[in-house]
């Protein structure tokens, strides 16, 4: 069983691979659950729905757990304790439901693995002519969304001017923007330093995604001599070494 599940969670099979687009299948179709059932009162449904998501996480926990061969380093992660961390607010609804809005920093783990990435290039083309561009998006929502999902957390109850995710979302977004309209503000010390760090690390990310939009495309080919990994489209010359480079292109319609 234990080798089979690290073939699932680390190997590179047909299997594997689908294995993890449904994992990231799931952690799309929770975020999205929570975002919406934010405007819905709690009742029973909901909160059994809540349980059978948190039973979910529980078991994929348990199991990557038992499939990784260095446990003591998988809890220095920050993803092994966002995973706690949506447990908990799945399981034990009076622990918060807001802080379910972390299981997407899970999504960008997934993401950012080198197996999923390499097969989102060999399945998807346009991901993998898009790939910077892609990841830097997805870093923006990830940041985005975690941010609104610990304001609400932090302020709803005690912050009259944040009553839902739409609230928290809105002032995020203005924050991050330095928009600022005023309307809305967090109260206290620590509502006055997650505006900061909201901020520095939005516009931090902004500016990435807006390099990756903007500078001229690059395409993905490690040089055999300096090891230089991104190259023009069109390049014959490694820029940095002067090696000839082989870059494969997949010819003209």
């Amino acid at each position: 069983m234990q080798t089979r599940l690290r073939e699932l969670y680390y190997g590179h099979s047909d299997r594997a691979h689908r294995f993890r687009y449904a994992l990231l299948a799931f952690d799309l179709t929770t975020i999205l659950f929570v975002i919406v059932t934010s405007f819905f009162p709690h009742g029973p449904v909901i909160e059994g729905i809540d349980m059978l998501i948190g039973v979910v996480i529980l078991a994929d926990f348990i199991a990557h757990l038992w499939a990784t061969r260095r446990r003591f380093r998988h809890f220095t992660k920050l993803s092994t304790w966002a995973d706690l961390v949506a447990m908990v607010s799945f399981l034990a609804p009076i622990a918060g439901e807001g802080f379910g809005f972390l299981r997407i920093l899970r999504t960008l783990r997934l993401l950012h693995t080198y197996q999923l990435t390499s097969r989102l290039r060999q399945d998807f083309r346009f991901f993998k002519e898009n790939q910077q561009v892609i990841m830097a998006s997805v870093n923006l929502l990830v940041f985005l969304f975690i941010m609104t999902g610990v304001i609400y957390a932090t302020q709803e109850g005690e912050n009259e001017q944040i009553g839902n995710y739409a609230d928290a979302l809105y002032f995020t977004v203005t924050t991050l923007t330095t928009t600022g309209f005023g309307d809305i503000t967090l109260e206290g010390t620590s509502g006055r330093l997650l505006a900061v760090a909201v901020m520095i690390v939005g516009i931090t990310l902004f500016l990435r995604l807006a390099t990756a939009l903007f500078r001229p495309p690059k395409v993905r080919h490690e040089c055999s001599n300096c090891g230089l990994l991104l190259h023009d489209t069109d390049a014959v010359h490694c820029k940095h070494c002067g090696e000839v480079v082989h870059i494969e292109t997949e010819g003209t319609v």
